[in-house]
């Protein structure tokens, strides 16, 4: 798979098989998505990567802290903007709508639209969970290297076959994941990531998120 093919075809799939996923193909795409740029060679990535036995454990957590906690828990970073204006505004419901349109569940219901996105922290039955962390020192240049390390490593394991989630989700409970996989409190949790052989046959696969033109977005000087 070249890298055009990987990129068109990654998406966030919210729907996975319980097929087993090689250790040594995600051991592999871990370290090989370290070759993402990192503004002076700062890679301040900090991954864990959580399978097996222990990721059922949290996902019985969850299940708990979902019961205890239903809003979350108090967040160390704002995942939008407090005020998200036009058109990223537009973009997010756009396909918030995609997504429960797909799922025939309608605006009004609001909660099977929450259970629905309970499943977020059940990992969408992935089998292979993941976890990036970032010292508290960092800046947003270094945050950014962060989304350029997820990014590689999405791309990659798409290489391999294999699909994926970002999660920033996980941002509302901070001290839960720190507990759970031992954060120093040094660092601060950025995202989540689920990862596993995408299930066709789920109607939350259909949906494929659009992008805006390029004439939006893009300013061409003297080209």
């Amino acid at each position: 798979m070249d890298v055009n093919e990987a990129l068109a075809t990654r998406r966030s799939v919210r729907g996975f098989l319980d097929t087993p996923v090689d250790p040594a193909v995600i051991r592999r795409v871990v370290e090989a998505a370290a070759r993402a740029p990192s503004g002076g060679n700062v890679q301040p990535w900090h991954i864990d990567v959580v399978a097996g036995d222990r990721l059922e454990a949290l996902k019985t957590l969850m299940r708990t802290r979902l019961a205890e906690a239903p809003g979350g828990e108090p967040t160390e970073y704002d995942i939008y903007p407090k005020t998200l204006p036009s058109p990223y505004r537009d973009y997010r419901f756009a396909v918030g709508e995609a997504l429960y349109g797909a799922l025939g569940i309608p605006r009004a219901d609001k909660m099977q639209r929450l259970m629905w996105f309970a499943r977020n922290f059940q990992f969408f039955g992935a089998p292979v969970a993941l976890f990036c962390s970032v010292a508290r020192t960092m800046g947003p240049p270094q945050w950014s290297d962060l989304g350029m390390y997820l990014q590689s490593l999405m791309l990659l394991l798409r290489a391999e076959g294999l699909d994926s989630c970002a999660q920033e989700c996980w941002a509302i409970y901070p001290a839960t994941i720190r507990g759970f996989i031992g954060i120093p409190e040094d660092r601060m949790l950025f995202t989540g990531m689920a990862i596993g052989f995408r299930d066709e046959a789920d109607p939350a696969n259909a949906v494929r998120s659009e992008r805006a033109p390029l004439a939006d977005f893009a300013t061409f000087h003297g080209l």
